[in-house]
């Protein structure tokens, strides 16, 4: 039951995110928001990292959808259970990123965001 709040949780979280990526691959002026505040509008490279994100977003919820058995696994379970461990270190990471960020949008919204998502992942992957 907890990993499958867990599994939802996080996969709309990431799903969320995702959205956020493609809105700042499009131009829209939500840079505040991500790599330090630097850019209110992505320039062109980084834009391919953001769609990159998207991609790794996207493999995001489906490995946490898949831990918490909501999903057709497309790994073993041993896999799955790998993959959420390296995305909540991950997201662990990125907590402590977002943190440290000069950005107040980023800090005050993604950092919660991405303890969360570290805290579904490892929940998701411990019931695996």
């Amino acid at each position: 039951m907890i990993s499958n709040i867990c599994s939802i949780t996080g996969a709309v979280l990431l799903l969320a995110v995702a959205v956020m990526e493609v809105l700042l691959i499009a131009g829209l002026p939500l840079g505040e928001f991500t790599m330090g505040g630097r850019y209110k509008i992505l320039p062109p490279m980084y834009r391919i990292f953001a769609a990159l994100s998207v991609i790794l977003q996207l493999f995001g919820a489906a490995m946490i959808l898949q831990g918490g058995g909501l999903m057709n696994m497309w790994f073993a379970g041993k896999a799955v259970k790998i993959i959420c461990f390296v995305f909540a270190g991950f997201f662990a990471v990125n907590t402590v990123m977002n943190l440290i960020s000069p950005s107040k949008k980023e800090k005050y919204v993604m950092t919660p965001l991405a303890a969360i998502e570290a805290c579904c992942f490892a929940v998701t992957a411990f019931f695996v």
